[in-house]
């Protein structure tokens, strides 16, 4: 090879270097190319992704609450929620994509139309995503787009600079109607799942049932295409609809005349329980005051309020007083039957005249007394009139042949007292009864030498409103095992249209006997005379149609010592009589201790709760469309009135007779 003319060796040389340099270079880039493109080409790729498209939550409707609407008798079912979800809107804003002088009179104009929501701050972080507003509904969304297209037009702004996102808030077509057996979810959900975090109630209890799944949207991110525009993922998956026992009619009823009944009586409060006696559905389940879910945070912010967040009839415990007088009947009736099998007598008869003068019983530092002296009732006349010492005498008599445990078993094993009812709903109180032989834990027995007389009146035993429904269910049935329930069914609506039932309560019915019918009708036939004329709870007394039922009067404890003026007032009853469509148990919390003329106290539950009874039985009984049994039984002075064709007046007027051949009149 011949050397090149006119270049010299130093030059030849250089040339040589800067080829091999350029060469080195190009093997670098190469190699860079390598390793972005190849070894890191997926890290690239999605940053580059990012900056244009962002996966978004797709959300998914929480399963809905609905009525039973088939509670009446071919009637058919329809959807009536008392709570669903319904589709709101959350308004964000872009701030990296919006110039600094323009966010002043962006910030005027948002302001205006979110009701002085605080907009400019959120527009000076640096952010690619800031929420402004939550739960917008579809008008205030179609405003706001129509305003927003002339305003980013004229500022030259992208069009996603602002953009909404879809989600679904709870919604309560009878606003507060059974708030604190539903309750809600917080406003805020886990940012994580995107689930809603229950308050309590029936959300908290089904959660894995109501929860669905969130899907996922591909967005795409450019000044021409907004971020409400997308492909769907994965869709979402709705959660399941839980059908309640509860009928919203009836609910109404109940919380309204309860509302008007406490305020009459001047009560801190009340509650009550409806439930059909065959089945254990609940119809009804209210208290007032009642917890709003709309405004749960106000509730659970305030100490004074929190209370009414919860179910007293499931968490409040007290002692019953005289409306556990009908089961302590029954359970000696039921002696009666064991100990006629093993051919010994009987602890008492029905109609057997009883001394009930002498209240003296044993290991008692006080005689019990009646609201008067009656010297001689027998069972019906007992009920009649609510005497202390005429239950006690006969549970004197119970432990005395059958023995402290047996009575304490057959409170526990029959009625559930002591025991949960297992009602769907949470924080139940399962109450106290005393068990021989256990210590309280101050080191005192629980079960001493007058605790049975002071079970006989329904003191010295606590006991919640559900417990006393069933109780007053298995004597209404015929003397069957009764489960209450609050769900009926569980259903499922899956991504292709069809139903999967997940739970099924439609079809429970009575369990095993636990009462003889001879045993129920005779406490039946007792109870029958509370509310004509004699008895302590006239004023519960359902014109129209039979009844029966029992008042309560228990003492509260205020200072560690029972007081003459705070307590407990309650009426339990069934209507009609014969085939009970429900129970009905109606509580007052502290009503106002005064005399009214011609009734008496108005603190007796016969008294205050009567009447609310009374009130939301007559309107059930019509609405269900059961028809009036009782035609004639209808107070004095009343048109309809007929002493000699109504409803068990031949009887009470019998009952009256004997009382005065016993007591003089």
């Amino acid at each position: 090879m011949k050397p090149m003319k006119g270049i010299s060796s130093q030059e030849r040389l250089r040339l040589l270097y800067l080829a091999v340099f350029l060469s080195f270079l190009f093997c670098l880039l190469v190699v860079r190319f390598y390793q972005i493109q190849i070894v890191q080409g997926e890290k690239w790729r999605q940053i580059a992704l990012s900056q244009h498209q962002h996966i978004l939550t797709e959300p998914f409707m929480r399963g809905s609450f609905f009525s039973n609407t088939a509670v009446k008798p071919g009637h058919p079912e329809e959807s009536q929620p008392f709570v669903l979800d319904v589709l709101k809107y959350h308004l964000f804003v872009d701030p990296a994509s919006i110039r600094e002088e323009v966010r002043p009179q962006l910030a005027l104009e948002l302001e205006a139309r979110l009701g002085g929501e605080k907009v400019f701050p959120e527009l000076q972080k640096k952010s690619r995503s800031r929420r402004i507003a939550q739960w917008l509904d579809q008008e205030e969304k179609k405003k706001i787009e129509e305003w927003w297209g002339r305003f980013c037009l004229e500022y030259r702004l992208p069009r996603n600079a602002i953009f909404f996102l879809p989600d679904y808030k709870r919604s309560y077509p009878f606003g507060s109607m059974l708030g604190s057996v539903l309750h809600t979810i917080q406003w805020e959900k886990d940012p994580k799942t995107h689930q809603g975090v229950p308050t309590g109630g029936l959300e908290l209890m089904y959660d894995s049932f109501l929860k669905g799944k969130p899907g996922k949207r591909l967005m795409v991110r450019s000044p021409r295409r907004p971020l409400d525009m997308g492909k769907v993922l994965e869709a979402p998956e709705n959660g399941a609809d839980i059908y309640l026992t509860i009928n919203h009619y009836i609910q109404a009823i109940t919380e309204s005349e309860l509302v008007k009944g406490v305020q009459a009586v001047g009560g801190r409060g009340g509650w009550a329980v409806m439930m059909d006696p065959s089945t254990g559905e609940i119809l009804a389940l209210a208290q007032t005051p009642n917890f709003d879910p709309i405004h749960y945070a106000d509730y659970f912010n305030d100490p004074n309020l929190l209370e009414f967040t919860k179910v007293k009839a499931v968490t409040e415990c007290f002692e019953p007083g005289s409306i556990l007088k009908p089961l302590n009947a029954a359970l000696c009736l039921k002696a009666n039957e064991e100990l006629a099998k093993k051919n010994r007598p009987p602890l008492f008869l029905p109609d057997e005249k009883i001394p009930t003068s002498n209240g003296w019983f044993p290991g008692r530092p006080f005689p019990l007394k009646d609201g008067r002296v009656h010297r001689y009732l027998n069972m019906d006349l007992a009920l009649q009139k609510s005497s202390n010492i005429y239950m006690a005498s006969i549970i004197g008599r119970l432990v005395d042949t059958m023995g402290d445990l047996w009575y304490r078993q057959a409170l526990a094993d029959i009625f559930g007292l002591g025991k949960k009812t297992n009602v769907e709903l949470p924080a139940e109180n399962p109450g106290l009864l005393p068990t021989p032989g256990k210590l309280h834990p101050n080191g005192k027995l629980e079960w001493s030498l007058p605790t049975p007389y002071s079970l006989a009146i329904g003191y010295n035993v606590l006991v919640n409103s559900i417990q006393i429904v069933r109780a007053y269910g298995i004597l209404c049935n015929g003397g069957y095992a009764i489960q209450p329930h609050i769900v009926q069914k569980i259903i499922k609506t899956l991504p292709d249209g069809r139903k999967e039932q997940l739970l099924d309560h439609t079809h429970l019915q009575k369990g095993e006997r636990l009462l003889s019918r001879e045993v129920v009708d005779t406490v039946i036939r007792g109870l029958k005379y509370t509310t004509k004329e004699g008895g302590s709870s006239k004023r519960a007394d359902i014109y129209g149609y039979t009844e029966g039922g029992k008042s309560g009067t228990a003492e509260k404890i205020v200072d560690g010592a029972y007081s003459k003026t705070h307590n407990i007032s309650s009426f339990v009853g069934f209507a009609p009589a014969t085939h009970p469509r429900f129970v009905l148990l109606v509580s007052v919390d502290d009503p106002e201790a005064k005399w009214i003329p011609g009734i008496g106290k108005q603190q007796l539950g016969g008294a205050s709760a009567g009447p609310i009874f009374r009130e939301i039985a007559l309107k059930a009984l019509q609405y269900l469309g059961v028809a009036p049994d009782d035609p004639y039984g209808y107070p004095k002075g009343d048109p309809r009135r007929d002493p000699e064709k109504a409803d068990w007046a031949r009887e009470v007027e019998q009952l009256k007779r004997t009382y005065e051949e016993w007591n003089g009149p």
